[in-house]
């Protein structure tokens, strides 16, 4: 028997752990690979949800850098030079958040191979996946789990807009067997033994989403989100002191990053974002919350004219903390 995840084909019933949302999967994948002097390798910026859960779970955290200059694409350098003999994954986000980049089959699968040299798997999250605009299509990781094991993290909540729905899974992609001879899949199951599962109706509900959803009802998403992404990448640019370096392609936020240089009497993003909402009215996410200090995350999921009018505050409240020539 198998289950049609859209994340990369048909997999088998037994590799695939239903969760409360991403979240819980993220939650019951680091404790299963938490052991003495153990550490993981995250991306920078990245989901700080991993950052929490490695710390409580005594998995020492090491970062490697995504590249603003280059799309975002993960500084293969980095992280090899993060690695060691204790490493046991990486993570990769894909679509990004909070970056909204789409990584190329190409790149992934250098990826891949840098993970099977440093004799490490893949933790793959695919929260996003299929929730791509431009011109890079979405490809799943697990098209490359030949070359290295890789567990995929999904959710209902963003393609089919459900979050309050709370229903996510783990998939492992490994032909190979290596989770189940290392005891990783062994692990992952005494953990979901111990926790609570997606409601019932919700479960009986997922293959009728997955396999009954009309392709209109997604394009459209698409399309309103192709749209907010070209207004906020336009608008944006006309904005004093703030880049957006890459014009975003998935997911539903983007990274801008702050040009101190051009403005007066702001200190850092925590401050730019304190000020910001104090006298705009506007909340944006610091990018050191993310890992990028002087950044600023932002959500572009939101009605046209709220985006318009938010970026407009925006643009006002930078034009009076420009610097004069």
């Amino acid at each position: 028997m198998s289950l049609f995840i859209p994340l990369f084909a048909l997999v088998l019933e037994e590799n695939v752990f239903l969760t409360i949302g991403g979240t819980q999967a993220i939650d019951i994948i680091l404790p299963a690979l938490a052991r003495s002097d153990a550490n993981i390798l995250l991306p920078r910026p990245g989901y700080p949800q991993y950052d929490s859960r490695a710390s409580c779970c005594l998995l020492e955290v090491r970062h490697f850098d995504l590249l603003p200059e280059r799309g975002w694409e993960v500084d293969l350098d980095s992280l090899e030079s993060q690695a060691d003999e204790n490493t046991v994954a990486m993570v990769l986000i894909n679509p990004s958040n909070p970056c909204g980049n789409v990584f190329t089959y190409q790149h992934l699968k250098r990826v891949a191979e840098i993970a099977r040299k440093l004799g490490i798997f893949v933790i793959s999250d695919e929260v996003y996946a299929h929730v791509t605009y431009g011109s890079n299509p979405f490809v799943p990781m697990g098209v490359f789990s030949s070359i290295v094991p890789v567990i995929t993290i999904g959710s209902l909540s963003k393609r089919w807009l459900v979050p309050g729905w709370r229903t996510g899974w783990i998939a492992t992609c490994d032909p190979h067997g290596i989770f189940q001879k290392t005891g990783v899949v062994k692990s992952i199951i005494s953990y979901l033994e111990i926790t609570t599962d997606p409601p019932t109706f919700l479960q009986a509900a997922i293959p009728e989403i997955l396999g009954k959803t009309k392709d209109d009802f997604l394009s459209k998403n698409l399309n309103i989100l192709r749209e907010t992404a070209n207004i906020f990448y336009d608008l944006c640019k006309e904005i004093p002191c703030l880049t957006c370096p890459h014009k975003p392609e998935g997911a539903m936020c983007v990274m801008v990053e702050i040009n101190f240089s051009q403005i007066k009497d702001i200190v850092d993003d925590m401050d730019f974002c304190a000020k910001l909402a104090e006298e705009e009215s506007v909340l944006l996410l610091p990018g050191v919350t993310v890992g990028l200090k002087n950044w600023l995350r932002i959500s572009f999921a939101v009605d046209t004219s709220n985006l318009v009018e938010g970026l407009s505050r925006i643009k006002a409240f930078c034009l009076r903390y420009a610097k004069m020539p």
